[in-house]
C-alpha cells in the first residue's frame, strides 16, 4: 500500500517536472526568436514587426519610437515643445527628426526621422502616415530653402526623379539635451535643380487649387524596426487627412 502510494507520488512529480521543462523550452524558443529578429539601426537595436491590415500608424507615435525622441503634442507642436528639452537646428543628422510646419494640407504638421544624409541639401527620411496608413523608408528629401537652412523641402514621389510640392519646415530636432544653442549649418550648397513644384505650400492658400490633390511619397513598406505591440502606436496622434 505504502509502496503504491510512494510510486504514485514519484510519477506525479516526474509528470510535473516534464511539463515545466516543456514550458521553459517553449518560452526560451520564443525569446530566442524575438532576439533573432532584432537588428541594429541608427545605433539602436529594435525589433522587426509587421503591420496589421488597415492599421493606421501615426507620424508622431512612429517618430517617438523610431528616433527615441518623446515630445508631447501634435506634430506641429514638436519644434516649440522641444525647446529646453532637445537641441534643435538647421543641420541634418541621422537619427534626428525633421519637423514640418502646419499648412493647408497638414493642419497638424508632420514629423519624420532622418535615416541618411547625402549632403547639405539632400537627406533620406523614414516616416509614417504620409498620405498612407503604413511606413515609408529611405525617402529622399531636398532642401529648397534660399539659405540652405532646411525651412522648405520637397519630398520624393515614388522612387523616381520627381519631387512633390514645397513644404515649409522648422528644421531638425536632435536626440540629445538642449544646451540653449540652435545648431547652424556648417556647409551651404546651391539650390538643387529640380522639376517645377506642383505647389508652394509656404504661400497663401490658392482658392483655385484642388483641395483633393494627393502626393504619395512612397507606397507603404514593411514596418522595419517598429514594435506595433507598444500601446498607443496607432492612436498617439490625430488623423491628419491629406499630406
Amino acid at each position: 500500500m505504502l509502496q503504491t502510494a510512494g510510486r504514485t507520488v514519484v510519477l506525479s512529480l516526474f509528470a510535473m517536472l516534464a511539463s515545466q521543462t516543456a514550458t521553459s523550452t517553449a518560452l526560451a524558443k520564443s525569446i530566442g526568436h524575438k532576439h533573432a529578429s532584432s537588428f541594429h539601426h541608427h545605433g539602436k537595436t529594435r525589433q522587426h514587426a509587421s503591420a496589421a491590415g488597415g492599421h493606421v500608424i501615426q507620424c508622431v507615435a512612429f517618430a517617438k519610437q523610431d528616433a527615441g525622441i518623446v515630445i508631447p503634442g501634435n506634430a506641429r507642436d514638436w519644434w516649440y515643445n522641444a525647446a529646453g528639452v532637445y537641441q534643435r537646428g538647421a543641420a541634418p543628422e541621422v537619427g534626428s527628426v525633421l519637423s514640418f510646419t502646419a499648412n493647408q494640407r497638414m493642419p497638424l504638421g508632420h514629423v519624420a526621422v532622418v535615416s541618411g544624409v547625402t549632403d547639405s541639401r539632400t537627406i533620406e527620411i523614414d516616416q509614417a502616415h504620409w498620405n498612407s496608413r503604413g511606413i515609408a523608408r529611405d525617402i529622399e528629401v531636398k532642401d529648397v530653402s534660399e539659405n540652405n537652412d532646411w525651412t522648405a523641402v520637397r519630398v520624393q514621389l515614388g522612387r523616381g526623379e520627381a519631387f512633390g510640392s514645397i513644404y515649409p519646415t522648422h528644421g531638425f530636432i536632435y536626440p540629445r539635451p538642449d544646451n540653449g544653442h540652435i545648431v547652424t549649418a556648417s556647409v551651404r550648397a546651391p539650390m538643387p535643380a529640380l522639376d517645377r513644384a506642383p505647389a508652394d505650400l509656404r504661400r497663401t492658400v490658392d482658392r483655385h487649387a484642388s483641395s483633393t490633390a494627393l502626393e504619395v511619397a512612397e507606397l507603404p513598406q514593411a514596418t522595419r524596426g517598429l514594435d506595433l505591440s507598444v500601446t498607443g502606436i496607432g492612436t498617439d496622434g490625430p488623423d491628419r487627412n491629406l499630406r
